[in-house]
This record gives C-alpha cells, structure tokens and sequence, in this order.
C-alpha cells in the first residue's frame, strides 16, 4: 500500500464517466482515493506532482486462466482434415495436453510473465478461475495449496491485485457420474473448495492485493446440491461467486435435454442470484434471460477475444444494455492481454451482426462508444473482483494508469477524443504508467526480462 499520502495533478483523468480537466488527486496512506476535485486553480496544485499525460482508471481482469497463457498461438490449426469440424470442444482437448503436465513453478513463471503482460497493458486486477488442484497424476499434492499458492506468489512478485476463485468441478458433463482422465487434475468437492478458500483468505492481510472468492466451473461439471453449499459460504462471507454458463450451443442443447430448461434459466429458477454472483460469457442467453439476470443484480463476465478465438458466438450486448445490466471484462484464454482489444471486438461484434456503428454508446446514452465500453468494465469490476475498484473516485482503490500521449494513435488527437483513440485506433498506444493502490508497479526492465527467459524456457518445456 502507499506507504504515506499522495498528492497528484492530471491535466485531464477520467473520472464518473467523462474527461475533467485540471484534476487534484489525493491518495491515502491505505492506497485509497482521498480526494477528486477537477477545475483546480493554479495556486491550490502548488506541492502536487503533475503526472505527465492523461490518466485513466485502471481496469480489472475479471476472468483468467492464466496456465492457457502457454497455449496462445498453438490452437490454430485445425486437428484433422478440412472437412473436421473444429470447436470450442476441440479446442478443449489440446487445452487438456497443457493442463495435464504443468507444474506448480512452471505455473508460477507463466502466471508471473502474464500478470506482467496485465500490468503493462492497463489490467491492475485479475480474478483467477482456478481449477488446477491436484497433482498431474490426479491425486492430492502433498500441500493442497501449492498450485495456489504459485499463482498468489506470481501476482505479489508483479505487484498486480489478485482475486483467486477457487474453482469446484465434479464430474465431465450432464448426467456424468465422474471426470474424464484428462480432468483429474480438476477433481474437487464442496468440501476442499470451501478448505482452499478459507485457507488462502488466512494469507490475506486486511490491506493487501490478495482477495479470494469462489466459482463454480459450470452446470454441467456439479450438481445443484454442491453448488448451492458453495453458494451458501459465498453468502454468509460476503464473497463472489462465478460460473462459466451458456457458453456454447452444445452446453444449452445438453442442458435442456437433462434439466428441460436453458443453463441461465436453470440457475435463475433453481438459485437465488445476487450481486454476488458473475456469469462468465453468457453467450447464448435469450433477451428475457439477460433481462432477468439484471433483475437478479447478478453481473455478466464478457471475454470478446476468447469467445471470437473459439467461435463461441455473439453476445447480445444491446438487449442487456436495455436491461441495465452490469458487466465487466475478462481475457479469459488470453490470446490477448490487452483490455482495449477486448473493447474493441466487443463493439465491432455487434456491428457486424446489426450492421449500425457506436452501438455500446448509443445503448448506454453516451456520445462516446469508448467512454460507454469503459465505464461498463468499471462498473462489473468491484463485483467480480470483490474489490472497491469503481474508478477515480472517493474511497475507490487508487489504481490508475498514465498514457503516453506521444503514441503513434494518440499523437495530435484533442484531449477529449482521447479514449476513443485508444480504443479504435491501433496499434495500441503505449502506457506510462501503471499504479495499483497508489504506488507505480511497472516491471524494471532487468526483471521484465528475466521473466520472459523463464516463460521461454518453460515453453521449450512443455512443447518440445
């Protein structure tokens, strides 16, 4: 945490929503905001330190994976001949051939090179979907927190905020009674799922980076028994809880012909959703479904790159924009780690299935397409992260990021088209600077390239 208070001057941040102008930013001793003001007179910034471009929040990573790091680039092509089909499910095998080999310190180096590709790209927290307990053989480590443990100390070593899910999965699929081989290294119960919660919640100190919530892999990998104890813990802490559901058509064609009802319905009719709770992608939810969802307070988790990389579909933004529904963002499969990739194809998806431009910004009454997408991650992340990370404003947690103007697509663009340059025109602008509770967390150099030695050695590893 900032280890005293801070006093900040941006000539331009982006706070509730929109750009303001000559910004006096005070951060706390514990990391939090303390004061926002814009329109500050010359005479009262006199002691402030000027940061030297424009400053925006930072943003939450509300879905990672972070071992499928080591897959990115390796699944584009196709398994059999031309006339095979190729999908989510066949991806998911040669996902299996990683998962089932990695160890706890090749986790570990992965997750640090990713948590620092985050970090530079704006991302300052991440919530991990974790379901890699045991050892590759299947059975117990020796300590059950070890392959935790890796992915709390990546997230420290970096310096990023992490929110671990420990993750229950049960059984292959509706009507399964137990786990394919290649899963067993994902074989939990309700019972060590809540033990590695309330064991990694004693590692974190109140002020730290470090938060644990819970998941649910899916509808089909536990019963509703299992999920609704872990929902009941979830409940009584105060924590949240998320799922991957509707995904893919399979999953709603398999879940209607064992339950009679579609996978969001199933969860709307059989749980009392909250605020609490994340559904991750939500692809396939029909208009009344996504309507519901927002009644309920729950939050959708969108990962635009992953659900175009694996032709999962469209999500129907604008139907849940009209809801009012809450959502953030997540890399998930991180074949990107860039946040304003994952804005950009939210958007270009929707045109290219309406045929109509600013789509995000005209949903959410904004004239700004980017300020709309942006707001919309801010808005789902202290949900899915369990954190105050609402933006630049009081109480909120002071993660920022500072850009640099001089960037190739920002360069000679006005202040206030700023963000949307950032998010549509590419290559990507670079960041400055990167804080995460108030104090600057970029890599030195000498560490950032030993990071990536690690990360290469360990793929010459696992796919020699």
């Amino acid at each position: 945490m900032s280890a005293r208070p801070v006093t900040l001057f941006a000539t331009h941040a982006w706070v509730e929503g929109a750009w303001a102008r000559d910004v006096l930013l005070g951060i706390g001793a514990d990391g939090h905001w303390d004061q926002v003001r814009a329109d500050v007179p010359m005479a009262q910034r006199l002691g402030a330190r000027v940061l030297p471009a424009p400053v925006l929040p930072g943003v939450v990573n509300a879905h990672s994976h972070a071992f499928q790091r080591a897959i990115a680039g390796l699944t584009e092509r196709s398994s059999g001949p031309a006339a095979a089909s190729d999908d989510f499910w066949s991806w998911r095998e040669r996902m299996y051939s990683v998962a089932s080999r990695i160890s706890p310190d090749q986790l570990e180096a992965i997750a640090c090179f990713l948590y620092a590709e985050l970090l530079a790209a704006g991302y300052t927290q991440v919530c991990e979907f974790h379901y890699l307990h045991n050892a590759a053989d299947g059975q117990p480590e020796a300590d059950p927190l070890e392959m935790s443990l890796a992915l709390v100390r990546a997230a420290r070593s970096v310096g990023i905020g992490l929110t671990l899910l420990p993750t229950l999965y049960m059984h292959a699929g509706f009507g399964a009674t137990a786990l394919q081989t290649n899963q067993r290294r994902f074989a939990s119960t309700p019972d060590s799922v809540l033990r590695l919660v309330e064991q990694l919640r004693a590692q974190s100190a109140p002020g730290s980076l470090f938060h644990v919530g819970l998941a649910v892999h899916s509808l089909r990998a536990a019963d509703l028994g299992a999920i609704r104890e872990l929902d009941a813990h979830a409940r009584r802490e105060q924590l949240p809880i998320h799922i991957h559901v509707a995904e893919q058509t399979q999953e709603v064609q398999d879940c209607i012909a064992a339950t009679g009802q579609r996978p969001i319905e199933h969860l709307l009719t059989k749980l009392r959703l909250d605020a609490r709770w994340n559904l991750v992608h939500a692809t396939h939810g029909t208009v009344a479904e996504l309507k519901a969802v927002s009644q309920s307070g729950a939050s959708i988790v969108l990962c635009p790159s992953t659900e175009a990389n694996l032709g999962d579909g469209v999500f129907d933004l604008l139907a849940y924009a009209d809801a009012g529904g809450r959502w953030s963002i997540g890399s998930d499969s991180h074949v990107t780690r860039c946040w304003t990739e994952e804005m950009r194809l939210l958007e270009y998806s929707q045109r290219m299935t309406r045929r109509q431009r600013n789509l995000a910004g005209r949903a959410a009454g904004a004239s700004s397409t980017a300020g709309a997408l942006l707001q919309g991650a801010i808005g789902g992340g202290s949900a899915a992260s369990g954190v105050r990370l609402g933006g630049i404003r009081l109480g909120q947690r002071a993660d920022f990021l500072v850009l640099d103007d001089q960037s190739p697509s920002l360069l000679g663009v006005p202040p206030g088209h700023v963000l949307d340059a950032l998010v549509f025109s590419s290559p990507d602008a670079r960041i400055s600077e990167v804080y995460v509770a108030g104090r600057k967390r970029l890599d030195e150099p000498q560490a950032g390239a030993q990071r990536a030695r690690n990360f290469a050695q360990i793929m010459k590893t696992l796919w020699a």
